[in-house]
């Protein structure tokens, strides 16, 4: 069995949205999926992270950055630095969603991504490519973004992000459930 804890923080509720689609395509695989939004986060939250096999960031890029209040758990996570029952060796991912396609969603992903790094978690990126290299897949990570997952907002609120965004998602939450999995039964 796959745990994986996704914490957030939605400001707009687009990230929000983003977390939905890609914690609903992980249960559809078989994980057990705890959802956390960290301007409530409990001792709940933070004992599910201690037992899960991998931990998801998702924030909004404001100013070039992940959130404030992101970044407020991003600290209060330090008390958890370095300690025996620490975050060390657990698979990491990153999403954010900013208004632009660029957005400046890269430095926030790498924020995230230094973030895991400073706990010893082991980073797995976004590897699908899609068009124009790969031309079947249309609407498949449009943005081109590597590190993680990058959406794009949209003021339809009741669609929140782009559909293309939407099935790269699903496609990203099935990369993090296989490398979680692969990564469990030691076969790397």
């Amino acid at each position: 069995m796959v745990e994986i804890v996704v914490s957030y923080h939605s400001g707009s509720g687009h990230t929000r949205r983003l977390v939905e689609v890609f914690s609903e395509a992980l249960v559809e695989l078989g994980a057990v999926v705890h959802v956390a939004n960290v301007e409530n986060f409990k001792e709940a939250d933070w004992d599910a992270m201690r037992g899960a096999d991998a931990h998801v960031f998702a924030a909004p890029t404001y100013m070039g950055s992940v959130s404030a209040p992101y970044k407020a758990f991003m600290d209060a996570s330090s008390d958890i630095w370095g300690s025996a029952d620490g975050w060390q060796g657990k698979i990491a991912a990153g999403m954010t969603v900013a208004t632009y396609p660029s957005g400046d969603k890269l430095n926030s992903l790498m924020q995230m991504a230094v973030f895991a790094a400073q706990h010893g978690m082991i980073w797995v990126g976004l590897d699908d490519i899609g068009a124009p290299v790969e031309p079947e897949k249309v609407g498949i990570n449009e943005d081109g973004f590597c590190l993680g997952m990058g959406a794009t907002s949209v003021h339809d609120k009741a669609q929140m992000i782009r559909a293309s965004d939407v099935i790269t998602a699903r496609r990203f939450a099935g990369r993090i459930y296989e490398a979680t999995a692969r990564w469990k039964r030691g076969a790397v």
